[in-house]
């Protein structure tokens, strides 16, 4: 079986919630969730997550029944590229929308495998053994610059400048996702985050946290997004998780806001 949980919270300084989240399962059973972080300020932020993610599980929920893996990863990919241009059209067609933007990362799962798409600087993380390992790679300058060695990793993850995206949904015609393939083993945890959780808690302890297998995933969720909370909260934080256990890989889901 698979569980699902999602959940966001507004933080301590923001006015608005622009983050958008959900996981679950599709109409013929595979499981997606997708998360996004807008950006633009005033409403702009929350119109491109929320478009963003609506284009997406509109798109996505219809798949048939029975997808190769390539099937999945082509689909995946066409529907984030459908969010950019939607949210890209709206953004030319209403100047309070002008640059709008959002991040996204996506899973969408044929029982236990499929694939993981993401643009920008929220994240997916596997979860094991109460360890948890990074799967994607922000789209940040400053990441750019850890990798060609300018700056160390404790910089890295210090920088003023860490939230600058090099690539974003949205704020272009054409843009390109990352793709990778995923297996969620069983006893295995895949969480997707926000940077209102990924840059306020350390790595070490959304493994411990997320691993937690003796208390709910409602709990572990919420659990998570008060350590954030805890460091300050000065961003949206927004989670989704999904765990493998037992054998048959059948989601189910629960949800809440905070």
């Amino acid at each position: 079986m698979i569980r699902t949980v999602h959940a966001s919270d507004i933080g301590r300084v923001r006015s608005v919630n622009e983050d958008s989240v959900w996981i679950g399962a599709t109409r013929h059973g595979y499981t997606l969730g997708i998360l996004a972080d807008g950006m633009g300020g005033h409403q702009a932020g929350d119109t491109a997550s929320r478009l963003a993610l609506e284009t997406m599980r509109n798109t996505l929920d219809a798949l048939p029944a029975g997808l190769e893996d390539e099937e999945l990863r082509v689909a995946l990919s066409a529907a984030i590229l459908e969010a950019n241009n939607m949210v890209y059209r709206e953004a030319s067609r209403d100047e309070k929308y002008h640059n709008m933007g959002t991040t996204v990362v996506a899973v969408l799962l044929k029982g236990s495998t499929g694939f993981i798409g993401h643009i920008g600087d929220s994240r997916a993380y596997m979860v094991k053994d109460g360890a948890a390992i990074q799967l994607t790679e922000d789209h940040t300058l400053v990441n750019e610059l850890f990798k060609s060695g300018q700056i160390s990793q404790e910089e890295l993850n210090n920088h003023p400048r860490r939230n600058v995206l090099t690539r974003a949904l949205g704020t272009d015609a054409e843009v390109s996702a990352d793709l990778a393939p995923v297996t969620v083993e069983a006893k295995a945890l895949l969480l997707l985050c926000s940077d209102g959780l990924s840059n306020f808690v350390s790595e070490e302890h959304l493994g411990k946290v997320a691993g937690i297998h003796e208390i709910s995933l409602e709990e572990r969720a919420d659990r998570l997004l008060q350590l954030a909370l805890l460091a300050g909260g000065s961003d949206n934080i927004s989670i989704a998780m999904l765990e493998h256990y037992g054998e048959a890989a059948v989601p189910e889901t629960k949800e809440w806001d905070s």
